[in-house]
C-alpha cells in the first residue's frame, strides 16, 4: 500500500493527468501572478504541451464538473443533510430572541442555554455511533435515519404544545420545560451531525473528499439561516405588515407553524433517503475502478472504538493539532463574544443585529466555494495562515468601531443608518476571514481523518474545536469584568461618590441620585490582550502547521496497513 501511495506521488508530480494525482501536488500560491493555480509550467514536459492544454480548456465551470463527475449527486445529498442539521440549531438560537421578547429574566435565559450543550459533548456517544449499526441499513444510515425521524416526530409533537409552552400575556414562558423539550431535540441533531460526518468521508470519492468541508459549511449555514433570520423575519409582525393594508398583531408564519412544516419534510425526506440511497464506500476506489481494501471502514466493538479514540490522540502529529485547535481562538475570543454584547448596550435593537444575518448568509454559502478548490489541495491550511493575520486586524477595527459608533447616536436613541451600513460592512469583512479559517481547518480534518473510523476522527477534531472556541471566549468574559472601571458620580456635579464595578452597587447608585460612569472599558484592553496573544501564537505555531501539511496523510492512521 505505501508503496503505491509513493509511486502515485511521484506519478504526479511528473504528469498530474487525473483529479486523484492532483491531490498530490501543492497549488502555487503565488499571490503576485493572481490567484492559485493547481498546474504549473514545471508539470509539463515543454511549453507546447502546455500552450495545447491551455487552448483546450473549457473553462473553469467544465473542469469542475469533470472534477466531480460521479461525486455530485453525492456532494447535493450532503449539502441537504448538512442544511437539515442546520435547521435545529437555527431554530434554538432563535428561542433566547423571543423568550426576550417575553422579558424573561438572564437567569431564565442562562437556564435555556443548556440546550447548547450537546454539540459540545457528543464526542462521548460518537464512538458508539462509529461501531454500533445494522448491517443491512448501512453503518450511518443505521443512526442518521432514526435521528432525523426523531427530529422529525419531535417538532410535529411540539408544534402542538409549544404555543402553551412559550407562554401568553397572562402567563410565562415554562422555560424549564422548554429547555428540556429542545435538549433531546440538539442531541438528535448531534449524533445525526456525527453519522453524516462520518459517511461523507466514505461517500466522496478520495479526489473530492475536501468538499466534504464546503457541503458542511454552505448546507448547515444555509439550514441555520433558514431556522434563525428566515423564521424570526417571517414571525415578526413589524416585518409582515410591511406588506398588509391592514396592521395585524402577528407575522406571516409562528412557531407551531413552522414547526410542523419542517417535521413533516424531515419524515419525508428521510423516508426517500433511506430507500433509494445505499452505502457505498468510494473513499477506496482507484481511478481505475478497483477498490483498495486497505483502506475500507473497519468494524469495531464499542469498548475498542473508545481505544481507539485514545490512540488517536496519541499520535504524534496530533500533539501539534491539539494545541493548534485549543489556542487558536484565544486572539478572537474578545472581538467575537463581546462586540455584539457592546453593540446591545450602545442601543441597537437585537432584532436588527441578528438581521445582519440577512447580508452575511449569502457571504457565508458562496465562500466555502470559492476557496474550496484550494482547500481539497493537499495543504489546505494555506488559506488559515493567509486568514489568521487578517482576522487579527478586523478585531482592531472593531474596537474603533465600537468607539466610534456612540457619538452617532440620535436624541431619540436611535443610529443613523449609516452606521448601520458601516458595521454591516464590517461584519462581512470579518466574515469573510472566520469562514476561510473554519472551511480551510474543516477540509484539513477530512482529509487527515482515517475513513475507517471516520464519524469518531471527525467528531474528535471538530468537537476539539469547538472548545478551544467556547472556554476562550467564557474566559475573557470573566477577565473583562475585573478589568472594567466604573464609577458613581452625582448628576450635575460630577462629584465622585463610590466605585460601581458590580450591579448591586451600579442600583444602588441609581437609587442614591447617581450615574454609573464607566472609566475604563474592559473590551478594549479585552481586545488588546487577546491581539498580543495571537501575535505571539502566529510567531510560535505557524511553521508547526506548514509542518503538519506535509506530514504524509498515511501518519494520521491509527491502524496501519499491513
Amino acid at each position: 500500500m505505501s508503496e503505491r501511495v509513493r509511486n502515485r506521488s511521484r506519478k504526479a508530480r511528473r504528469d498530474p493527468t487525473t483529479a486523484e494525482d492532483l491531490m498530490a501536488v501543492e497549488p502555487m500560491m503565488d499571490q503576485g501572478s493572481g490567484p492559485p493555480m493547481l498546474f504549473s509550467s514545471s508539470s509539463y514536459d515543454d511549453k507546447d504541451t502546455l500552450l495545447k492544454d491551455q487552448d483546450s480548456n473549457e473553462g473553469w465551470f467544465t473542469r469542475t464538473r469533470e472534477s466531480l463527475r460521479g461525486d455530485f449527486s453525492s456532494i447535493l445529498l450532503l449539502l441537504f443533510l448538512y442544511l437539515l442539521q442546520g435547521i435545529p440549531l437555527g431554530l434554538i438560537s432563535s428561542i433566547p430572541l423571543i423568550l426576550s421578547d417575553k422579558k424573561v429574566t438572564y437567569s431564565d435565559q442562562a437556564l435555556f442555554s443548556f440546550a447548547y450543550w450537546p454539540f459540545s459533548l457528543k464526542l462521548l456517544w460518537a464512538p458508539i455511533v462509529d461501531s454500533v449499526f445494522w448491517r443491512k441499513v448501512g453503518r450511518r444510515k443505521s443512526w442518521m435515519v432514526p435521528c432525523q425521524y426523531l427530529i422529525g416526530i419531535f417538532m410535529l409533537v411540539l408544534s402542538f404544545m409549544v404555543d402553551d409552552i412559550m407562554g401568553n400575556k397572562e402567563n410565562p414562558p415554562k422555560v424549564i420545560f422548554l429547555m428540556l423539550t429542545f435538549l433531546p431535540l440538539n442531541f438528535l441533531a448531534a449524533t445525526q451531525d456525527i453519522a453524516v460526518d462520518g459517511w461523507a468521508l466514505t461517500m466522496l470519492s478520495r479526489k473530492n473528499v475536501g468538499y466534504a468541508s464546503t457541503c458542511n459549511a454552505v448546507g448547515q449555514t444555509a439550514g441555520y439561516f433558514i431556522g434563525n433570520v428566515v423564521f424570526l423575519g417571517l414571525e415578526s409582525k413589524q416585518f409582515a405588515n410591511m406588506f398588509r393594508d391592514t396592521p395585524q398583531d402577528y407575522g406571516f408564519i409562528n412557531l407551531s407553524g413552522f414547526l410542523l412544516f419542517w417535521g413533516v419534510i424531515f419524515i419525508v425526506s428521510t423516508t426517500l433517503v433511506f430507500i433509494f440511497k445505499h452505502e457505498i464506500d468510494h473513499s477506496i476506489q482507484a481511478p481505475d475502478g478497483s477498490t483498495d481494501d486497505d483502506d475500507k471502514e473497519i468494524e469495531m466493538g464499542i469498548t475498542d472504538t473508545y481505544k481507539v479514540l485514545y490512540r488517536i490522540l496519541r499520535l504524534r502529529p496530533m500533539v501539534y493539532v491539539l494545541i493548534i485547535l485549543l489556542t487558536g481562538k484565544i486572539a478572537f475570543a474578545a472581538t467575537d463574544g463581546m462586540t455584539g454584547l457592546k453593540l446591545i448596550e450602545m442601543g441597537i435593537p437585537k432584532d436588527k443585529l441578528a438581521m445582519f444575518g440577512l447580508f452575511l448568509t449569502p457571504v457565508q454559502i458562496v465562500l466555502p466555494w470559492i476557496i474550496g478548490k484550494w482547500t481539497t489541495g493537499p495543504r489546505p491550511l494555506n488559506i488559515f495562515l493567509m486568514a489568521y493575520p487578517y482576522r487579527l486586524f478586523i478585531g482592531g477595527v472593531y474596537a474603533l468601531l465600537i468607539w466610534w459608533t456612540p457619538s452617532f447616536k440620535l436624541a431619540d436613541g436611535t443610529f443613523q443608518i449609516g452606521v448601520y451600513v458601516i458595521w454591516i460592512i464590517a461584519y462581512i469583512f470579518h466574515q469573510f476571514a472566520t469562514y476561510s479559517m473554519f472551511v480551510s481547518m474543516m477540509a484539513f480534518n477530512a482529509q487527515v481523518s482515517d475513513p475507517r473510523i471516520g464519524g469518531t476522527y471527525m467528531t474528535l477534531l471538530n468537537t476539539i474545536g469547538n472548545l478551544g472556541g467556547n472556554y476562550p471566549v467564557t474566559l475573557i468574559l470573566w477577565i473583562v469584568d475585573h478589568l472594567t472601571w466604573k464609577d458613581c458620580v452625582q448628576v450635575g456635579t460630577e462629584k465622585f461618590l463610590y466605585q460601581c464595578h458590580k450591579k448591586e452597587m451600579a442600583d444602588q447608585c441609581v437609587v442614591d441620585g447617581g450615574v454609573c460612569e464607566t472609566q475604563i472599558d474592559g473590551y478594549y484592553l479585552g481586545v488588546a490582550i487577546c491581539s498580543i496573544c495571537g501575535v505571539l501564537w502566529a510567531a510560535l505555531l505557524f511553521n508547526k502547521i506548514r509542518y503538519i501539511q506535509k506530514i504524509p496523510r498515511t501518519e494520521w492512521r491509527v491502524i496501519k496497513n499491513r
